[in-house]
């Protein structure tokens, strides 16, 4: 059994260590919502330069040989 003191300590110890989860909660989620945005801004980009590929293998009659895939979010995901 603990001791009023214990009870206290164990309580305190409990308090501070929810707080820090939240405010990890709350980096990760920034953290995350930038990764985000920079992988849009270079699905943005790929995009555009795979029209540039396609546009120069037109031009010289050729067949684009370059496949395009999304990277997803979910794709880093363990």
């Amino acid at each position: 059994m603990l001791t009023d003191q214990q009870k206290q300590k164990f309580e305190l110890t409990r308090q501070m260590a929810k707080e820090e989860l939240e405010s990890l909660d709350k980096e990760i989620s920034v953290e995350l919502a930038r990764v985000k945005d920079k992988l849009l801004e270079f699905q943005k980009a790929k995009k555009a330069v795979k029209q540039i590929y396609d546009g120069a293998c037109a031009r010289m009659g050729v067949k684009p040989t370059l496949e395009m895939t999304d990277i997803k979010i979910s794709d880093f995901v363990k």
